[in-house]
């Protein structure tokens, strides 16, 4: 992920504050536009509970009217024919028409001028109702005649056209009412439709600069890691140029190293030996003339030349760890097949050697290394190991050699497996390495002892040629000379004890 520094030098791990406030902008943009929703949802509700309650206040002052009409019909069927059934809605109607009004009065309880017209109306229903009784009393006692001189009084008339014309006030005040609440919240309705609409542009623009910083920022980051694309592919590709020519280096080395061990030996053989056997002559010489006359004199020298022989004994030991002869003089078989007896007289072990016979074609880079790896493992289990027998394993493969060390010992820990410098592993490791091969240490068969497996291909990585020019890069000069040829190794084999 691409972070940005800031200048106090730590990651920001937040958007940058113009960001920050755009999308706060458009939060405060968006709740604003659900407060106004909210709001017009509870106006929108209010119109219809006042809708519903003008058509149930229309409702009952309708019924209220008719339970007025059905009773003075009744009354008047009642002086018509005299049956008392026709007097049912009469009876009936105080308490209908209390209900009705007391339902009518909760209706219109927030409303005061609606309360006071229907308090008119109680007052003119009730009288109404008086009157009808007042009459039934009247055509019990009097007779129709009394009841028809009643009926034409004008306030019989009037009361009833009264009681009909506040029912139409009422009900005229509430459609008014209905009308101009509907009208306010239609207008308010559209102010929240076009602030709405407002805010809802408002919030867009700030969406689009917003996804205008974000592409921008996008872009940038984008360009930064394509850059640390680019620079990381060239330090890679500098890091296997410099390791290339590392292993190059580290190829020569190894190489200009067994060279120098290899004149080394050479010189110690030629020149320090010639000097010990001419001192050896020599004191043979004195010894023998010394004997007759001088016997202790002789008994020193014949102590001297003793130590002599252990000395070439120990020039002999040298000159083999730095170069093992026969590696030079008898090929790869006879020099491993002559270390494993060595190696298994001097520690008891039972060391078997099973070599290829095409070992003598490895190149000399390859054989110093598959002989240098063999005598790094042996040593190792000749310390660590515990075992009693250890079986030497070389065979020549498709792609290379396969040089397998196996022993019945205790065998290798986890831990020293992991490490890089333990046991001797680092100098086999590199050897392969450096010739393109590969090298496992793991458990032996069934995870009994220690098993050192390693892979030389044919053919080193690079050529001759390619290392003098590598190396002549890695320096910054001309290709080195090629190094003097050797004379022929020393054809005399010693069989001295390798520790």
């Amino acid at each position: 992920m691409y972070f940005s520094t800031t200048p106090a030098g730590k990651s920001a791990r937040s958007l940058p504050l113009h960001k920050t406030l755009l999308c706060l902008v458009c939060v405060v943009l968006l709740v604003v536009n659900g407060v106004f929703l909210l709001r017009n949802l509870d106006d929108l509700s209010a119109a219809n509970a006042l809708q519903t309650q003008s058509a149930r206040v229309s409702d009952e002052l309708q019924y209220l009217n008719l339970l007025v009409t059905d009773a003075e019909s009744g009354l008047r069927g009642y002086f018509l024919s005299g049956s008392e059934v026709h007097l049912g809605p009469l009876h009936a109607a105080p308490q209908q028409i209390d209900g009705q009004l007391r339902a009518l009065g909760v209706l219109l309880a927030d409303n005061p001028s609606q309360s006071r017209n229907l308090a008119q109306l109680r007052a003119l229903v009730q009288k109404k109702l008086g009157l009808m009784h007042q009459a039934l009393e009247v055509y019990r006692q009097g007779g129709l005649v009394d009841i028809v001189a009643i009926s034409a009084a004008p306030d019989e008339r009037a009361n009833m056209d009264e009681i009909r014309l506040q029912v139409v006030i009422m009900s005229r005040e509430q459609s008014e009412l209905l009308t101009a609440r509907t009208a306010a919240y239609y207008k308010q309705y559209h102010h929240t439709v076009l602030l709405g609409l407002g805010i809802n542009a408002a919030a867009i623009v700030v969406l689009l600069l917003f996804y205008k910083l974000i592409q921008r920022a996008f872009h940038k980051r984008w360009e930064a890691e394509r850059a640390l694309q680019q620079s990381n592919d060239q330090l890679e590709e500098m890091v296997a140029e410099r390791t290339e020519q590392l292993s190059v280096l580290s190829r020569h080395l190894i190489r200009v190293s067994e060279e120098e061990k290899s004149r080394l030996a050479r010189e110690l053989h030629d020149e320090m030996g010639a000097n010990l056997t001419a001192i050896g002559m020599d004191l043979t010489t004195v010894g023998e003339r010394l004997r007759a006359t001088q016997p202790e004199l002789a008994s020193m020298l014949g102590r001297a030349r003793r130590t002599l022989v252990d000395t070439v004994q120990l020039k002999r030991r040298i000159i083999e760890n730095l170069r093992p002869s026969l590696l030079d003089n008898m090929g790869l078989s006879a020099a491993l097949q002559s270390y494993c007896a060595d190696y298994a007289r001097v520690t008891a072990l039972d060391c078997d050697a099973l070599i290829d016979n095409q070992a003598d074609t490895a190149g000399p880079m390859q054989a110093i290394a598959l002989f240098r790896i063999t005598q790094e493992a042996l040593n190792n289990i000749a310390k660590y190991a515990k075992a009693r027998s250890v079986i030497v394993n070389l065979t020549r493969e498709p792609e290379g050699w396969d040089l397998e060390i196996t022993d019945d010992g205790i065998g290798i820990s986890p831990d020293a497996m992991t490490k890089s410098k333990s046991h001797g592993l680092l100098g086999m490791r590199e050897r392969a390495l450096l010739l393109g091969g590969t090298l496992v240490v793991e458990r032996g068969v069934n995870g009994i002892g220690t098993c050192v497996r390693a892979t030389i291909p044919a053919t080193a990585p690079g050529g001759e040629g390619n290392t003098a020019s590598a190396l002549s890069q890695f320096a910054g000069q001309a290709p080195p000379d090629p190094p003097p040829v050797l004379a022929e190794a020393d054809p005399v084999r010693i069989n001295a004890p390798h520790p």
